[in-house]
């Protein structure tokens, strides 16, 4: 998992932008990656808007990109609009153009060379994308920030939702906020979120990116993690259930490369030693629900009626959250004992069991022996309401799963008793 990078949502990411953009320029080129349709081309508008004829927006996968001086064109215009106040260069889909980061790096030397004042901030669909290039050719002239996968609070905000819609909202249908307008049309949403999201990040994105010998295998691979949602599986499990063969290896990179992708997130096992977290199963999280929903045959699953998927449902989405949220995330598992997910980062330093319905006290017990085993991480159950009782019999610290989504750690649990909510 890539942390050096600000991971943030819609509105911070917007207010961290307009503070870099009001800086003395030419300041560093601020890129902007993230997953598909969570709204980097909004956002580059609406900085457009604010700055009015100070600012320029180019679309590299706009027809006037492939006219012939397009480039020559667009740094003539700045540097005129630079010659009378500072200007701002909004380069959208970045990665679409040719060398684009030699070429951008030349444009930024030039401009700091002779002072001009000119912002620069480029987007593209995913982190792979757009560092894969900077990180050779714009060593030390870029800052990154990842536009995340919306979160409930931000869904609850933006589309008027309650606190308990969103939340839902994000469990059964993700939190992609094009695909809002077609949350009651079930066929509809789902044509969006595959045509829209999924078959362009892996058609397009990943296979224009690095070389995959086998297309289909990768796309297996994702239907696999897909359809394991918040599970434990071995390389030689999901090698086992690909129609087309292929070598562990070759599995380990192509679930990299959906990582890299925001697709998926294969959760290493926590562990003192590096050498058994590579040698352990991951455990698979896919780092949206809505693309559980597309593919998945039986769609959004009932409480009522399919309490285990919704609960792995639940888990997952409570994992991505972490994840999303620019937490180390791993797992721990020593027969007979487990622990959902272990978590280090800003949030502090937690081990979370993770539980739909019923909840035992003997369901406990993996959280507790991996907490006595390693002090620093806090327990928590993260449950449904009805669960909190017992958790404050047992001790143990706990928030039901809605809360966690929508404020996440350790906000879920100020101004609380220990074991309530």
């Amino acid at each position: 998992m890539v942390t050096e990078d600000f991971r943030l949502n819609y509105t911070e990411c917007l207010a961290q932008l307009r503070g870099r953009l009001a800086e003395p320029a030419p300041a560093r080129i601020q890129l902007l990656c993230g997953p598909r349709q969570v709204g980097k081309t909004t956002l580059l508008l609406q900085l457009a808007k604010e700055h009015g004829n100070s600012a320029i927006y180019a679309a590299a996968d706009g027809p006037e990109a492939a006219l012939p001086g397009f480039w020559e064109r667009l740094w003539a215009r700045a540097e005129r609009i630079a010659a009378e106040r500072p200007a701002i260069v909004l380069l959208d889909e970045a990665h679409l153009l040719p060398q684009w980061a030699a070429r951008l790096k030349g444009e930024w030397d030039r401009l700091r060379r002779l002072r001009i004042p000119v912002h620069i901030v480029a987007t593209g669909s995913s982190a792979l994308r757009l560092t894969s290039g900077s990180r050779e050719s714009l060593a030390g002239r870029f800052e990154k920030t990842t536009l995340i996968h919306w979160n409930a609070t931000s869904l609850a905000a933006a589309f008027h939702l309650s606190p308990d819609q969103a939340v839902d909202m994000l469990v059964r249908q993700g939190s992609y906020p094009g695909a809002m307008a077609y949350r009651d049309d079930v066929h509809r949403w789902s044509a969006y979120v595959r045509d829209a999201i999924l078959e362009p990040a892996i058609g397009r994105d990943i296979l224009s990116l690095a070389p995959i010998r086998k297309p289909a295998l990768l796309r297996q691979v994702f239907a696999v993690c897909a359809a394991s949602p918040a599970q434990i599986v071995t390389l030689q499990k999901i090698q086992g259930q690909l129609q087309d063969s292929g070598a562990l290896e070759t599995i380990a990179h192509y679930l990299e490369l959906l990582e890299e992708a925001y697709l998926v997130a294969p959760l290493k096992k926590f562990a003192v030693r590096a050498a058994r977290r590579r040698s352990s199963p991951p455990k698979l999280v896919t780092l949206s629900n809505a693309l559980l929903a597309v593919t998945d045959p039986h769609g959004s699953p009932d409480p009522a009626t399919d309490a285990a998927r919704f609960g792995a449902w639940v888990e997952n989405a409570c994992l991505a959250h972490a994840w999303i949220s620019g937490q180390r995330v791993t797992y721990w598992r020593e027969e007979p004992y487990e622990v959902d997910g272990v978590l280090e980062g800003s949030w502090g330093s937690w081990a979370l069991e993770i539980k739909t319905g019923s909840v035992r006290t003997a369901d406990l017990q993996g959280l507790l022996e991996f907490s006595r085993r390693n002090v620093k991480y806090r327990p928590l159950l993260v449950c449904d309401a009805a669960t909190l009782p017992l958790a404050e019999r047992a001790g143990v610290e706990a928030t039901t799963w809605r809360n966690f989504l929508l404020r996440g750690l350790p906000a879920a649990l100020e101004g609380t008793s220990p074991g309530k909510v």
